[in-house]
């Protein structure tokens, strides 16, 4: 959360940035988060995510993406997988679009989800996704982040910031209509009370279908928020959010062969690729999230901060699915079970989930100099984190014909008993020291140690550092080089060989070395360009007899390149390449991971008469090929490039506007793997809006 002098920046960059007044922020640079600005410069700072202090993004030794929200969701952005889509270094929906869950990768691996700088996400399938229209931007920390936030991958992190209250009395309202009978309704609105009391109201109701029948895509979201100053010194903000989504799982799980291989025991079979594998009524992923925070700053001085934040999450889920058995015989799945080239196993999973999490983050800031031009920002933080997940689980598997299925026929299945429950607790103290000498060198310092204990009896502990520089050498160029660590626990225990239990598992721990520059010879325009290696060890091998160890080691090395510019005459251009390569010794699902992503995005906007604008936009999102390797074969997943645009007009206080996402509408595959089943890539989706503010 932010402080009063926070929320000021914030406010600047929206205007900043903006390309017509009207029409409100535009996109901003790939890398900013806030901007001050007045008559003769504009300064870019980094966000919560990168250094949890106000500091300007040049000083920072490390890549730093922020997406608002307004970007993403001018490209057509309906899930939080979407808004990261146009990112150097990170692949979005990996497996399609997935009502069920959120997922990217950052740098080839599962990126950790925070929201407001505290973990967000802690079990697959025991919470539903978060709505992009709640917040203010995403910020992504590329590599690893866990000197700041605790347990992360060595990825990274996307952190995403919550819309709070601020003191401008403003508002919008809009109504959708799109693809697959989407119809919506979503307001946003900041009332100022008085000089230091403001309320926002965010809202969405959803009744809409999706490319995958049976599957639909409903959601209510209510998200209030109150910001209180009793001084000058002093901010209060407090966040509430109540959501709850009727929906399922676009994700069908359909056999690599039938779909994206030809079925040998069918010839003229071949499967619809958004083929339902369900029963309808019966396959859902419902739930409901209540969530309830509080930020507290108070400056002593301009020297001494303090800051305070809390959180409390209660959430409960049904999950009905059924997929057919892939991976019996992943090469042939239906001569598994018969000879007609159709027959296959169903399985049928019904689970009800609880999650409950309390996490809080504190942290004195302090600043002094040591010497005429040295100055020093300290940060000293606790940070602690209590999570626990609760299931119970029903199911059974039957016989069907996978290209003819008997819908009505199929069994269903309703989980009771007790729950299954599993905790940890997490709890940090990290020391970070910013240092800047001469005005032109940066230097960051952090430590930081952790102790996580977990409802299975395992304790880890862990130290973690981090050390950057970057120096300014004129002409808008300043190099950087970086060391960061990570530690990430895992749940379970080593099997040995004949069945005994061993040690528990002992957290990942990973290193990067990271070397880069930034470029920035006018504020309008910001180059970044990063090479990193990194090493994660302690990864789980799976062995033959379903027995395992853990001595894996994965490597990763990259390069990643981020421009944004803008131009005389309302014209934006980003443009995000990213290289990753991975190697383990043995498979660990990571292979079939792209080595090459990349997009462009871009706008221009022009006055048509009558305060009257037309924006334009267009992006192409690019995802090379990536192959999956098994014991019985080998799958390639051609490489898959997609067309976004927007046109939007803005007339006085209202806006009319129309997103296509896959506009060539191409059917794609985003991943097939060969344990035997294959994902689809979304298919055309065309949103028309209406929207007045005021």
């Amino acid at each position: 959360m932010f402080s009063v002098r926070s929320i000021a920046l914030c406010s600047a960059a929206v205007f900043a940035m903006t390309v017509s007044a009207a029409a409100h922020a535009e996109e901003p640079a790939a890398e900013t988060a806030d901007t001050a600005s007045n008559a003769d410069e504009i300064i870019v700072t980094g966000g919560i995510s990168g250094t949890k202090t106000e500091t300007p993004l040049i000083e920072v030794p490390q890549p730093l993406t922020v997406i608002t929200s307004e970007q993403y969701l001018s490209q057509g952005a309906i899930s939080i997988s979407d808004t990261v889509k146009y990112a150097a270094g990170v692949l979005a929906n990996a497996y399609g679009r997935d009502t069920r869950v959120d997922g990217f990768r950052v740098r080839g691996i599962n990126a950790l989800q925070f929201r407001d700088g505290m973990r967000d996400v802690f079990s697959y399938y025991a919470s539903i996704t978060s709505d992009p229209y709640n917040f203010e931007r995403v910020e992504i920390v590329r590599g690893p982040a866990s000197v700041l936030f605790g347990q992360g991958s060595i990825g990274g992190i996307v952190n995403l910031v919550s819309k709070t209250p601020d003191f401008q009395t403003r508002g919008e309202f809009n109504v959708v209509y799109g693809s697959y009978d989407r119809k919506e309704a979503m307001g946003d609105v900041n009332v100022a009370l008085a000089d230091n009391l403001a309320i926002r109201a965010v809202a969405r109701v959803r009744d809409a279908d999706t490319y995958v029948d049976h599957v639909p895509d409903d959601r209510v979201m209510f998200a209030p928020s109150i910001r209180w100053q009793p001084t000058p010194d002093t901010n209060v903000v407090l966040t509430g959010l109540y959501q709850e989504d009727d929906t399922g799982s676009t994700s069908q799980f359909l056999p690599i062969v039938g779909t994206f291989r030809p079925n040998p025991g069918n010839p003229d079979g071949k499967l619809d690729p958004y083929t339902f594998v369900g029963k309808a009524g019966w396959d859902r992923y419902a739930g409901r999230s209540l969530q309830g925070g509080a930020a507290i700053t108070h400056d002593f001085s301009d020297k001494v901060r303090v800051s305070f934040k809390a959180r409390y999450i209660d959430s409960d889920l049904e999950y009905n699915t059924h997929y057919a058995d892939s991976y019996s015989r992943p090469t042939d799945p239906y001569s598994y079970y018969g000879t007609d080239g159709r027959t296959i196993g169903l399985t049928a999973d019904a689970s009800d989930a609880r999650m409950n999490v309390f996490s809080t983050d504190n942290n004195v800031q302090f600043k002094f100099n040591t010497g005429a031009n040295i100055e020093h920002t300290v940060l000293v933080g606790i940070d602690y984190s209590w999570n626990k997940v609760g299931k119970r689980y029903a199911g059974g598997t039957e016989i069907v014909d996978l290209y003819d299925i008997d819908y009505d026929a199929l069994q269903t299945y309703d989980p009771t008993g007790p729950f299954t429950n599993e905790s940890q607790k997490q709890l940090g103290i990290y020391v970070q020291d910013q240092i800047r000498a001469f005005d032109r060198v940066s230097i960051v310092l952090g430590g930081r140690r952790d102790r996580v204990t977990s409802s299975s009896g395992a304790k880890d502990n862990a130290t973690t550092f981090r050390a950057g520089i970057i120096g300014e050498l004129g002409a808008g160029f300043s190099p950087f080089f970086s060391y960061t660590e990570s530690f990430l626990p895992q749940a379970g225990s080593i099997q040995n060989v004949g069945g005994s239990i061993g040690d528990p598992y002992k957290p990942l721990t990973g290193t990067q070395y990271e070397a880069g520059v930034k470029w920035q010879p006018q504020p309008q325009t910001l180059v970044t360009v990063t090479a990193f290696k990194i090493k994660e060890q302690n990864r789980v091998l799976y062995l033959t007899g379903n027995a395992t160890t853990q001595s894996g080691v994965l490597n990763t090395k990259g390069i990643e390149v981020e421009a944004s510019h803008t131009l005389p005459g309302n014209f934006q251009l980003l443009l995000n390449y990213g290289y990753n390569k991975l190697k383990s010794e043995t498979d660990t699902n990571l292979d079939y991971m792209p080595r090459h992503v990349a997009s462009a995005w871009t706008t221009k906007t022009f006055g048509i008469g009558d305060d009257a604008q037309l924006r334009l936009g267009a992006g192409v999102t690019y995802n090379g090929k990536s192959r999956s390797t098994s014991t019985v074969w080998s799958i390639v997943t051609p490489s898959r490039t997609n067309v976004d645009a927007l046109a939007e007009v803005t007339w006085e206080n209202w806006r009319f506007s129309v997103n296509a996402t896959n506009l060539l509408n191409e059917i794609q595959y985003a991943s097939c793997l060969a344990r035997g089943d294959c994902f689809v890539a979304a298919p055309r989706n065309v949103m028309a809006s209406v929207g007045y503010r005021f």
